[in-house]
């Protein structure tokens, strides 16, 4: 038997049987099966970061970040000190400054810490520390936080055991998640073609915490995403890039989008849901 992702499920095992940190490796892989590059290769990884942060204006966040800090923000004690993982630009960042007595951030990009401190020059509250989180040399803190960044981590046996190992009070996981953009699942279902699914997902985490013996509350939050283009080719282009076979109809596509396109300002809006997992537990340090 198969999940979606095409991951083989071993029937007839408990769950403390199964290997969930094995599926979360081969769900890095790409549909070739390869490790895409930036997965391995530091300085790819950095350029993507450092283009990424040349986009931003002032303290530019992604709209769904705010709903998802809502349903975060519970967990977080008052006054507690707090590490951020990878941080990115701020969606969580500029949040947590508001609510935790300091900050300590994580992350293994140069731009990445680079673009947050121009916010903190003077903030003796908020630190600053160069270093992926699996290497990353780091003393306890209240609260440990990680927001979908967990995409190059391949040993998450090894990345959650540290979250909790340094979380005093309470570690908090976000992670988006699905479902895909509902047209291609018709183009799959009613035109036959490949379509590439994710491969990874929240459920994998929350069952790799299971067989740590830590047992995390998981709170799913419906959310929508919203793609703007200026024409209806753009949008075609942007919208097919998830088909894995080799050949496809254009006029598919165009049917496949047209129940979820209106016209807006004169913009073209493609809306659809999806969600955001809530993973947090209270440490084992807790409990000494």
């Amino acid at each position: 038997m198969k999940n979606e992702s095409g991951t083989k499920l071993e029937l007839g095992k408990s769950p403390l049987q199964i290997d969930f940190e094995k599926f979360w490796k081969e769900g890095m892989l790409d549909w070739h099966g390869k490790m895409p590059e930036r997965m391995v290769d530091d300085e790819l990884e950095e350029a993507f970061w450092a283009q990424s942060m040349k986009k931003k204006t002032y303290k530019q966040t992604d709209d769904y970040a705010k709903k998802i800090y809502e349903k975060m923000k519970p967990h977080i004690p008052q006054d507690a000190s707090c590490i951020e993982i990878g941080p990115g630009w701020g969606n969580y960042t500029f949040q947590l400054d508001e609510d935790v007595k300091s900050l300590t951030l994580v992350d293994g990009s140069e731009s990445v810490l680079a673009y947050l401190k121009q916010y903190y020059e003077s903030d003796a509250s908020v630190q600053f520390v160069y270093s992926k989180w699996e290497e990353a040399q780091i003393e306890p803190h209240d609260v440990v936080v990680g927001v979908n960044c967990f995409y190059r981590m391949y040993e998450m046996k090894a990345a959650l055991k540290k979250m909790d190992a340094l979380a005093q009070k309470r570690a908090i996981i976000g992670l988006t998640t699905g479902p895909i953009q509902p047209h291609y699942v018709i183009l799959d279902e009613q035109y036959g073609y490949e379509i590439k699914y994710p491969r990874r997902d929240y459920i994998a985490i929350l069952n790799i915490l299971y067989q740590l013996g830590i047992y995390a509350d998981c709170e799913m939050t419906k959310l929508e995403r919203t793609y703007r283009y200026d024409t209806l080719e753009q949008l075609y282009e942007a919208q097919s890039k998830k088909i894995l076979s080799p050949q496809f109809e254009l006029i598919h596509v165009k049917a496949s989008l047209e129940p979820f396109i209106t016209l807006e300002e004169g913009q073209y809006v493609y809306r659809h849901p999806f969600y955001a997992a809530i993973i947090s537990w209270e440490p084992s340090s807790s409990h000494d």
